[in-house]
């Protein structure tokens, strides 16, 4: 049974899906600060979906377009990661380009402010977390 497009996938399951063995994915880890896969006990990655769109940018710029990975770093550091994943679109990535960010890929996009209903539970909620935080500190000191 195939995971749905949203499932975490492992990296063995990332490496086939993007056509390139395990330890090419560790090595980019090294050289590429912007993947950042999730990492479990015993240093298990997991890749998100939006992990995987980076991976297949910079294969795309490596394998296909024949970046260096100093090119790969120039062209995210001046561009941000949203032109890393359009590299992997292909014809897409300029569609992809003039649509806003999610802020899961890591780059600063605008950030609507909430609002004042969404403020008034959010301080509820920081309010009753502070509360039970208290309590735990509480019972910590006791033990």
């Amino acid at each position: 049974m195939a995971k749905g497009p949203n499932a975490f996938r492992t990296i063995s399951e990332a490496a086939e899906e993007l056509g390139v063995p395990q330890h090419v994915l560790r090595f980019w880890e090294t050289k590429f600060s912007f993947i950042r896969p999730m990492k479990r006990a015993g240093g298990r990655r997991f890749y998100r979906p939006q992990d995987i769109a980076v991976l297949n940018g910079v294969r795309a710029l490596l394998h296909a377009e024949g970046y260096t990975i100093k090119g790969v770093q120039k062209l995210h550091r001046e561009q941000g990661v949203a032109h890393v994943i359009a590299a992997g679109l292909g014809q897409n990535g300029a569609a992809f380009l003039e649509s806003p960010l999610d802020e899961s890929f890591g780059d600063s996009a605008a950030v609507q402010a909430p609002s004042p209903e969404q403020r008034r539970r959010l301080t509820e909620a920081l309010d009753d977390l502070t509360s039970i935080k208290a309590r735990l500190d509480g019972l910590l000191t006791r033990s």
